[in-house]
């Protein structure tokens, strides 16, 4: 009989040392899980801990200054953009 797996499932095989595995079993056993949702569960807390433990700047770098226009003041001279912006566009 074949299991029945949800369309964004997919089956990954991992090696595993014999105690590591054994460790998995038994806590599958106590905790009257499958081994799929003890390594799932193991996974979700592994990548929340990890989440936590960066600050919002390493989150964010990679997108910081992606699409940059080369102002270096563009933060602090925003009101005076939006005004001239707007005057134009009343005076066009």
């Amino acid at each position: 009989m074949r299991a029945n797996y949800a369309v964004n499932e997919v089956i990954t095989t991992a090696r595993l040392p014999l105690e590591i595995r054994n460790k998995l079993l038994a806590l599958a056993r106590i905790k009257n899980m499958t081994k799929s949702e003890v390594i799932i569960k193991s996974l979700e807390m592994y990548y929340d801990r990890e989440e936590g433990d960066m600050d919002s700047f390493s989150l964010g770098e990679n997108f910081f200054g992606k699409y940059g226009s080369g102002d270096g003041d563009r933060s602090v001279t925003y009101k005076e953009r939006i005004k001239k912006k707007l005057s134009d566009r009343m005076n066009a």
